[in-house]
C-alpha cells in the first residue's frame, strides 16, 4: 500500500446545515457532524439521513463500528476508476473507524443484475465467476485497507438457503412494488422478455444485508432500487433497516458519457502509470473539480482552496498534474507517479522517455531501404500505411527528432527512434 492510502479520512467538520435542524445541530457532537460530512461528500443520496446520525451517535457512545456494506458482482475480471469511487468512499468511512464488508456476488453473478438493462442480462458461468473474483479484492485492496476490510461471498448464505426458503423469501415482497422498477416498468410495457429469474435478483442482493446485518449500503446511483430492497427485508425480518448511500456514476475521459469500457473512455486501475497519468491530464479543465470531489483523497477544504487558486489566474493544469500524480501514485506507487511526470514532460517537449519499445524489422528481399509507411504499420504506430500517410501529412510523425514530410521516404538500414504524435514512440532497427 502506499502512502497515498493513508489520506485524511475526511474533509472538515459538517455545518449544522447539513443536520435537520439547529437543535438537532446541538444535540450532535462535532465527531460525529465530522463522520456525516465525509458521509455525504461528492454523494447522490444519504436515505434516511436522520437514521444515519443517530447510527452515528450510538456508535460514538457504544464504542461498536458501524457495519458498511458494498457489493459487487464479479462481472469482469478489471475494474476501472470509475467503479473506485464508491470504494473511496468505503474507504473515507473505515479510515473513521467503522467496519466495511467488501462483498462478492459470486451467487447473484450466477443470476445477471438486471439493473439498467433493456433485455436479459446473460447469467456467467461458476468459473468465468471464479476468475474473475480472484482479481476483484485484489484491485479494490489498492484502495481499501485489507487488514481492517472483511471480505464475504453471498453464496455463504444464498446456497444454504435452499428451494424452501428462496419461496419464504420471495412471499417478503410483491409482484406489484417489483414492476415499480424502472427498467422491468419500461421492459413490459415495451413488450420486451422479463425472465422470472431476474425478480430474484434484488431480492437476494437485499437479503445480503439481512445476512450481514448492514447498517449502511453503498452503491451507484443505478443500484437504488436494489439498496432500497435491503431496507425492506431487514424490516421484514425483525432487523433495524440499513441506510442507503448513492454516489454519482463517474464521467469518463470523454466528459460525456459515464465511464465505460464499451466507450472506451476509461482507465483501468491496472494499467502501467505513464498511461494513467496522461489520461488524467486528458481530461477538461471542468471535468477535473468533479473527478476531485469523487476520487482525490484531499480534503474538501483543501480542494476549494486550490480552486480559489485557478479561478484567480493560477494555471489549472497544476492542480491537474496533482490530481494525476494522486491517482497514478495510488495504484501504483509515489516513485511511479513522478516517473509518470517527467515522462509525460520529455513528451510534451519532444523529448525522448527513457523507455520505449525496441524492434527489429528486415529489409525484405535484400532490400536496400523500407518505406516510412511500411515501417509505421509494421511498428504498430499506424494501422495501415493509408493512415500513415495521413499522419505523415498532417506533421505528426518523426524521425530521430526530425519532422517527415516526404511520405515516399526511404529508411536505409540502421537504428532509428520513430515518434507519433506526442506519446507513441518505437527504437526500430532496419536490417
Amino acid at each position: 500500500m502506499t502512502d497515498s492510502h493513508q489520506a485524511p479520512a475526511s474533509a472538515h467538520a459538517a455545518p449544522p446545515s447539513l443536520l435537520a435542524d439547529a437543535s438537532d445541530a446541538l444535540s450532535v457532537s462535532p465527531e460525529v457532524q465530522e463522520a456525516l460530512a465525509v458521509t455525504l461528500r461528492g454523494c447522490e443520496e444519504l436515505i434516511p439521513q436522520a437514521d444515519w446520525v443517530k447510527k452515528l451517535q450510538r456508535s460514538e457512545q457504544t464504542g461498536q463500528a458501524l457495519r458498511i456494506k458494498l457489493g459487487l458482482d464479479p462481472t469482469a475480471p478489471d475494474i476501472h476508476i470509475g467503479h473506485t469511487v464508491v470504494l473511496n468512499k468505503m474507504r473515507q468511512l473505515q479510515n473513521l473507524g467503522h467496519q466495511v464488508i467488501f462483498l462478492i456476488g459470486d451467487f447473484t453473478s450466477l443470476i445477471g443484475d438486471p439493473s439498467g438493462r433493456n433485455s436479459t442480462r446473460p447469467p456467467l458461468t461458476p468459473e468465468q465467476i471464479k476468475v474473475n473474483a480472484e482479481t476483484y479484492y485484489k484491485q479494490a485492496s489498492l484502495v481499501l485497507d485489507p487488514a481492517k476490510t472483511e471480505i464475504r461471498y453471498n453464496s455463504e448464505w444464498s446456497l444454504p438457503l435452499g428451494s424452501m426458503g428462496m419461496i419464504q423469501l420471495a412471499a417478503k415482497y410483491t409482484v406489484a412494488r417489483m414492476m415499480e422498477r424502472n427498467d422491468f416498468h419500461d421492459r413490459f410495457h415495451a413488450g420486451t422478455p422479463i425472465s422470472v429469474h431476474e425478480f430474484l435478483y434484488p431480492l437476494m442482493q437485499g437479503y445480503d444485508s439481512v445476512a450481514l446485518k448492514s447498517d449502511l449500503e453503498l452503491g451507484g446511483t443505478d443500484q437504488k432500487f436494489n439498496l432500497l430492497m435491503g431496507r425492506h427485508l431487514q424490516a421484514e425480518y425483525g432487523q433495524e433497516p440499513q441506510c442507503i448511500l448513492t454516489m454519482p456514476l463517474l464521467v469518463g475521459l470523454d466528459g460525456v458519457d459515464k465511464m465505460s469500457k464499451s466507450k472506451n473512455n476509461y482507465i483501468g486501475i491496472t494499467e502501467e502509470a505513464n498511461s494513467m497519468f496522461a489520461k488524467v491530464l486528458s481530461i477538461s479543465d471542468t471535468l477535473m473539480w468533479d473527478w476531485y470531489t469523487l476520487l482525490s483523497f484531499q480534503s474538501e477544504a483543501q480542494i476549494a482552496a486550490l480552486k480559489t487558486e485557478v479561478a484567480a489566474g493560477r494555471n489549472p493544469k497544476d492542480a491537474k498534474v496533482a490530481l494525476a500524480k494522486e491517482i497514478t501514485a495510488r495504484f501504483h506507487s509515489a516513485a511511479a507517479a513522478d516517473a509518470a511526470e517527467q515522462d509525460f514532460i520529455n513528451r510534451s517537449k519532444g523529448g525522448v522517455p527513457d523507455e520505449i519499445p525496441e524492434l527489429t524489422l528486415s529489409l525484405a528481399d535484400g532490400g536496400a531501404a523500407l518505406g516510412i509507411g511500411a515501417l509505421l504499420k509494421s511498428a504498430g504506430l499506424a494501422p495501415s500505411t493509408t493512415e500513415a500517410g495521413r499522419l505523415i501529412e498532417g506533421g505528426g510523425v518523426r524521425v530521430d527528432s526530425s519532422v517527415v514530410s516526404d511520405k515516399g521516404l526511404k529508411l536505409a538500414a540502421g537504428t532509428y527512434v520513430v515518434q507519433v504524435g506526442k506519446r507513441k514512440f518505437a527504437r526500430v532497427t532496419l536490417g
